[in-house]
């Protein structure tokens, strides 16, 4: 009887737990991606104006819930272009915890965590 193809599964068995514990040693915390998001989106809008919420969602881009409730306001552009971040709770969560209890779908800062 051959040996070898449960051999080369243990041997792959053993390269990817090794695959597994380097990337989990090589990934950022979820608090520093958080704080280089923000410190981006506020860079790009030193700029100019960010994307408007309607173009961004017609891009194909999904908005957070409070996004898509400022989108669907009867607002201006101009008010629409504002970063509905910058002043949303789970940035704050996002930047100080590494698993910050936000759970609404779309969030960057939900993305960002580790699970």
């Amino acid at each position: 009887m051959n040996d070898q193809p449960m051999q080369d599964d243990l041997f792959f068995a053993e390269i990817a737990v090794l695959e597994d514990a380097l990337e989990a040693s090589h990934c950022a915390p979820s608090r520093l991606k958080a704080r280089i998001y923000s410190s981006l989106v506020k860079r790009q809008q030193l700029s100019g104006p960010l994307l408007s919420l309607n173009r961004t969602k017609e891009s194909g881009r999904d908005l957070c819930v409070f996004e898509e409730l400022v989108q669907i306001l009867p607002v201006g552009e101009r008010a629409k272009r504002f970063n509905c971040c910058s002043v949303c709770h789970a940035r704050i969560l996002g930047e100080q915890l590494e698993h910050p209890p936000i759970f609404w779908g779309n969030c960057p800062y939900v993305a960002f965590r580790r699970e």
